[in-house]
Order: structure tokens, then sequence, then C-alpha cells
């Protein structure tokens, strides 16, 4: 298996094999641990796949001679933030958004930071010229806890009082939130850190059976927290995904409200308070054209990159600046988390709809107002990976159709054999028409 855009990922006991998680974590320690690294923290989400490859990847790291922490069920940015408080390697088992019968595994370099291309590189050239994955040499790693003891609900979790910090010292009593847990990792410590803020906390999709996973719920169905919210008159929601490391927002009236709107929010609100660095943002090539103008309108300048966070997150670091993040959902706060966190960013969300006394509702529409928006997916024999180069002509063509007021990009997905379409266009009957023209195209030459 190669990396995607978010590690590797397949369907589980399939594609992804406890094997080759043995194999990528003697593999990782070779590389990841070159400078020093003896310890990996370790943590997984709520599927039924989840314990097998956490064992797998724990041998493979003790066949090393690496120590193991094993976290248990935790969101991925808690394995962030314990491999920078302990500067270990850090490991999750995840497939994120995707069903259950999916897992992966994402890894993070010594301090809790995402892995660059080069350094992904060199582990998928160490995983080639791996010899037998069950022969140890030196001395085997411990296993240094099994006991998920960071997310202790008694008010001393280490990582809750990690996500707190950005509240400052406020708290949010008054407000009245659903929390979409998607029966994922977050579904016990997620509504721990809000009610601890001081919110009132409707709490649903917090039942995992190592099946449920993102099924019907959670960041990728929003429909499903926007529901309740009306249900309960609550003033917002907050729908997390499998490993919680994003999220999507619904206001009072159940309206969606995506990562686009809740980066421009939080940079507009960061900046106001003197806390955006040199008044820049980092996003995507998938963020709304709204997104860009709005930016522009308010001073603030856009920096975009590719698809996936570490890309993302390379760009802050090269400012450095303080705040990025994905129309998916992903936001990343450099100033407090090494990564994208799905409860960080509501809990600065929310600190800004508690400040501002402003329903998330009004405070969206006046921030930005998105294009229509239309993302094909087309499913391919195998990934076309420079599928953008050999379209290229049939996109200026449209593009010059369209006009400045509208845009198109072709990417492959980085962890599927899909070719995503996306068009953003005045209206979305011309911005689905677009879409489907271009998939017809992709579709006959690739299908």
């Amino acid at each position: 298996m190669k990396f995607g855009t978010d590690g590797v990922r397949g369907i589980a006991h399939e594609e992804l094999t406890t094997e080759f998680a043995a194999r990528l974590a003697r593999a990782a320690s070779r590389v990841l641990g070159a400078n020093g690294a003896r310890t990996v923290v370790i943590g997984g989400d709520t599927r039924e796949s989840t314990p097998a490859f956490d064992g797998a990847l724990t041998e493979g790291f003790r066949a090393e001679g690496i120590d193991v922490i094993r976290l248990g069920v935790v969101p991925t940015p808690l394995v962030a933030f314990e491999a920078q408080r302990t500067d270990a390697m850090g490991a999750m088992v995840s497939a994120s958004h995707n069903p259950f019968h999916d897992n992966g595994i994402k890894l993070f370099a010594p301090g809790g930071t995402k892995l660059p291309d080069d350094v992904e590189a060199r582990i998928e050239a160490e995983l080639d010229a791996l010899g037998d994955p069950r022969r140890s040499h030196g001395s085997m790693g411990s296993i240094v806890s099994t006991e998920p003891t960071v997310v202790e609900l008694d008010g001393s979790s280490g990582y809750i009082d990690h996500v707190l910090k950005i509240l400052e010292g406020r708290d949010l009593h008054g407000l009245k939130v659903v929390l979409d847990a998607a029966n994922g990792a977050a579904s016990v410590v997620a509504p721990a850190a809000l009610r601890r803020a001081g919110a009132e906390v409707i709490v649903i999709a917090d039942q995992p059976d190592g099946r449920n996973i993102n099924d019907g719920c959670g960041a990728t169905y929003p429909e499903f927290v926007a529901t309740e919210v009306v249900a309960q008159g609550a003033d917002l929601g907050i729908a997390l995904d499998g490993d919680a490391d994003r999220l999507i927002a619904v206001d009072h009236h159940g309206n969606i409200v995506d990562g686009d709107h809740v980066i421009a929010i939080c940079a507009l609100d960061l900046r106001d308070r003197g806390l955006l660095a040199h008044d820049t943002v980092v996003v995507t090539v998938m963020t709304n054209l709204g997104f860009k103008l709005a930016m522009e309108a308010a001073g603030i300048h856009v920096i975009i990159t590719g698809v996936g966070d570490r890309y993302v997150l390379e760009a802050l670091a090269a400012g450095p600046y303080s705040l990025g993040g994905e129309q998916s959902g992903h936001v990343i706060f450099t100033d407090h988390a090494t990564t994208g966190d799905g409860l960080l960013t509501a809990l600065a969300l929310l600190d800004v709809v508690q400040r501002t006394q402003r329903p998330l509702a009004q405070i969206a529409a006046e921030t930005m107002t998105s294009l229509p928006q239309v993302l094909v997916n087309v499913r391919v024999g195998t990934r076309v990976p420079d599928v953008a180069e050999q379209m290229a002509d049939d996109v200026a063509r449209i593009e010059a159709e369209l006009g400045s007021s509208s845009r198109v990009l072709l990417r492959a997905s980085g962890t599927e054999p899909l070719i995503r379409v996306m068009v953003e266009a005045p209206t979305s009957e011309l911005a689905q028409s677009t879409a489907d023209t271009l998939a017809a195209i992709a579709h006959q030459r690739f299908g």
C-alpha cells in the first residue's frame, strides 16, 4: 500500500492487513526513530477491526525496540497531543469518515506533527527493503501503559485541559449545543470537554458498536444533527467525524455551516483580536471562491495549497501562520495544536458565538457567501494522479466559456480510485451541468 493524503487506508483485512501494519510500524520506527525517539503513542477509533491493527502496530514497534503507550479509543488529535507532550512518535488506527469496513493508519513524527512527502517516501522505501517482519533485532520494546489515562473525566485530563485553553478562561454557560459524536473516537471525551466549558450538551450518535461509526451521522451526514438541533431548540450543532479531527457545524435553523465558513469566522475573529499571524489564512484548492473574495474584502491574505491537511500544515509552518484548514472541516490553530482538531475548533467557534452574543446563522451569513459548488466523483479502474494534466485542454475550454466568476478543479482522490470534479458557478444549475459534462468526459477516458 502507498500513503494517500492522510496515511494509509483500505478495506480492513483485505486491502489493509495486520501483517502490513506490523511492517509499517517497523519501517516507521527505523525512519522516525532515527534521531533517538524510542517511544510511540498509539490510539484508535471504534471500528471492530481497530484492536487487531492496534495490536499489530504494537508488536511491530516493539520488535524494533520501541516502547509503546497504548491510549485505547481516543481521537486522532489526542494522539498528536500526547506525541507532542512526550516527544514521542504517534500512530492512530482510523479510517476517519469512511464506513466501518475500512480502516487506516495515520503516523505522526516525534512531537506530533504530520509526515511530509519525503518522509513518507523514506518509510515506503524502508517497507520495500524490510525482511521478515516477525524477526526482532535486539531487545523488545515494552508496553508502558494500556490505560487511556489521558481521557479520565475527573477534571484532570491533560487533553481536555489542553483544548479548553483556547477559551482563555472564558466559559460557554447559556449555550445549548447538540453534539453528534459519529459513534466514533470522541464519544466520551468531546461531551466531557464541552460540559466542563459550561455548555448545555445534548449528545447523539455516542453509542459505538464497532459497525455504526459514521453510519448516517457525523460530519459527512450533518443532516442528522441538524434535525436534532431544530427539534431541541438548540443554539447550534456540532458534528464530528469518526476520529474527531474535523467538524461541520449547523445553525439554530439547521443550516449547514461548513469548514469554509468556520475558518472564515475564526480568521476574522483572530484578526480582530490581533491573533491572526501576518493577517494570513491557509486553505486548499477545494475552498470555495466565495471564501477568497470575503477574505480579500476584509484585508486578509489567502494562501492556497493542494488538498490534504499536511499541505496546509507545511504552508502554516513556512509562514509561520496561525490558522488554516479545509472545506471538509479540518481546521488547524497552530498556536494550540499540531494538527486539525474537531473539538478544539468547536470550542473556538462556540467562543465566538458566546462573546459576540449573536447566533451562528447571523455570523456565518455576514462572514462570507459561498458560490454554488458541485462536486461529482467519477469511479475509475485505477487512480489517475495526473488527471488534471491529462484533461487540461478540456478544463481550459470550459473555463473560457464560464468566465471569471466560475472555477473548475479536477483532481485524483488520494485514497480511492476516484476522479473528483468540482465546479463553482453563479448558479447551481450551471455548476451541475458543467460538472456533469466534465464527469462524462472523465468516465469515457478513464472509466
